[in-house]
């Protein structure tokens, strides 16, 4: 058995299944680790979702930034923007099976000493405290509170920097901030959450979030995506594997066991940017 971990596949089934045929992938003997962000910016949403959620549990995912724009624009808490390109989940037959088993899906995975979230870890967290945290954001999506807290993320400011006295919505929204949105932190722990551009370029006193000295979970070996113009990149333990598939670059998986890298360029997709191939509904 193998474990494969995926970066952001964003909507681009057609070079996830190139990479899955690279890599030989049998759903009955190996399993994938799928960095979040599965929808948005490609033009198969849909048809990624179908196939993330029809592997059961041969498949771990964590949810990004982008499933918790898909689920506010589904519950109507934000309105759907022109460059969104989930419209196919929208319009499906099984839209609501396929959102309620998002929203059932955690932010944070944890093996041993492997830990897989979407964007980050904020400095200031020990594994066991993002643990929790990442349990305490996933819990309050439940069906009771999914609405209220989604309205919450989106009607409001984290906090720049985590204190443990954070309460009610601000902490939500930090703690969300954190998993699904960091890059780049100061040394004090406030986040720079709209900074996109690659490390050497970030705003002066800003680092990776996985280079802040003394940050609390060092001893966990990290698997994440989100960061596009960080690209692939593997340090002593950092795995980042948002190789930028959705802007017409690769995406990445690594096998786990023994850190072979595989990359399926974009190629195909990206001529049917502009004009997608609506998903059968």
């Amino acid at each position: 058995m193998a474990v494969f971990a995926i970066g952001d596949i964003q909507g681009c089934f057609e070079p996830l299944q190139r990479l899955l045929a690279r890599i030989h992938f049998e759903p009955a003997h190996d399993r994938l680790w799928l960095t979040g962000d599965l929808v948005n910016r490609g033009p198969d949403s849909l048809a990624v979702l179908r196939w993330a959620r029809a592997l059961g549990d041969r498949a771990t995912l964590v949810l990004g930034n982008h499933e918790l724009r898909l689920l506010a624009c589904a519950d109507g808490v934000i309105a759907v923007r022109r460059r969104d390109t989930f419209a196919d989940v929208l319009q499906a037959r099984d839209r609501g099976d396929l959102l309620d088993w998002l929203r059932g899906q955690p932010f944070l995975h944890r093996e041993g000493n492997r830990v897989m979230v979407h964007a980050g870890l904020h400095p200031a967290w020990t594994v066991g405290e993002a643990e929790a945290l990442a349990a305490e954001l996933a819990d309050a999506l439940r069906p009771a509170t999914h609405h209220q807290t989604l309205e919450a993320l989106r009607n409001g400011s984290p906090s720049p920097a985590w204190h443990d006295s954070l309460t009610g919505d601000e902490r939500l929204r930090t703690i969300a901030a954190a998993l699904t949105r960091l890059r780049t932190c100061t040394i004090d722990g406030r986040m720079c959450l709209d900074y996109e551009g690659p490390p050497q370029g970030a705003p002066e006193g800003c680092l990776p979030w996985f280079e802040v000295p003394g940050r609390r979970s060092r001893e966990a070996a990290v698997v994440f995506g989100h960061w596009a113009a960080l690209g692939f990149h593997r340090a002593p333990g950092v795995l980042a594997l948002d190789s930028g598939c959705a802007r017409g670059q690769a995406l990445t998986a690594v096998r786990l066991e023994d850190g072979q890298v595989f990359q399926e360029p974009a190629r195909a997709w990206v001529e049917r940017k502009s004009h997608p191939t609506p998903s059968p509904l």
